[in-house]
């Protein structure tokens, strides 16, 4: 069963479900990981690339990832 990631903005767009991409956040129960998306922004792909190859997707999804991975940096990590 898909469950949203917790904080309102996020909640109707990123999804996790242990059943769907190894349980990976994705973007509303679709076989698109967060991760996927970062990976583009991070290569150089614009927002509107990224949206022509998933056409599925819509820009507050873009927004979604984005704010998503901001709110991972709050915690505090260690690299191993």
């Amino acid at each position: 069963m898909s469950t949203p990631a917790s904080n309102s903005p996020l909640e109707s767009r990123i999804t996790i479900d242990p059943a769907l991409c190894n349980g990976k956040p994705t973007l509303r129960g679709k076989r698109i990981t967060v991760q996927t998306i970062l990976e583009f922004l991070g290569a150089g792909e614009t927002r509107e690339e990224i949206l022509h190859q998933y056409p599925s997707l819509e820009g507050a999804d873009i927004d979604a990832c984005l704010a998503f991975a901001a709110k991972l940096m709050g915690h505090s990590n260690a690299l191993r």
